[in-house]
């Protein structure tokens, strides 16, 4: 397969995804993957789209694949975010923390990683972590003229939920 073969196959593949016909996707994307087994980028596209299908457990390895064997840029990101959000779904709590932080650690501008790692965190009966950190990415994300009015506050109790005064 060419890398001009497997250009269109891999925009193909993008544009069937998002116009939700997932399952000529998969086949698509499944199809390539023989030809090129440690592609990063057929086994991100893989994962997403196993994803999207509901198949969460047969989404894991294609992200790892596709992290391990050179993905980068947005994909990169989007792949930490994807497999951490997975192995939530799945109830492999530790694993969903430990990738979460790991994507939060390679892209600390991004602050999607904190709600989907707030999830694992209540999921793992870290509750007051959980919300904190919902806490924290609330005031310093929000546009809401309220939420900025009083931003300092909900930083500060953040993490003192317990605490009386």
């Amino acid at each position: 397969m060419t890398s001009s073969e497997l250009k269109r196959g891999l925009e193909t593949a993008r544009r069937l995804r998002k116009t939700g016909r997932n399952k000529q996707a998969r086949k698509l994307l499944l199809g390539l993957l023989p030809n090129r087994p440690k592609d990063p980028r057929i086994n991100y596209q893989c994962a997403c789209v196993h994803d999207a299908l509901g198949l969460e457990r047969e989404a894991i390895p294609f992200y790892q694949r596709a992290i391990k064997s050179g993905l980068a840029g947005k994909d990169l990101e989007n792949a930490y975010l994807g497999l951490g959000s997975t192995y939530r779904c799945v109830g492999r709590y530790p694993s969903a923390i430990r990738t979460l932080k790991q994507g939060q650690r390679r892209f600390p501008k991004s602050r999607e990683f904190d709600p989907f790692l707030a999830m694992a965190y209540f999921n793992s009966g870290q509750h007051a972590r959980a919300m904190e950190l919902l806490l924290r990415c609330l005031a310093d994300t929000s546009r809401d003229p309220g939420v900025a009015e009083y931003r300092r506050a909900i930083t500060f109790y953040a993490d003192k939920l317990d605490k009386t005064w």
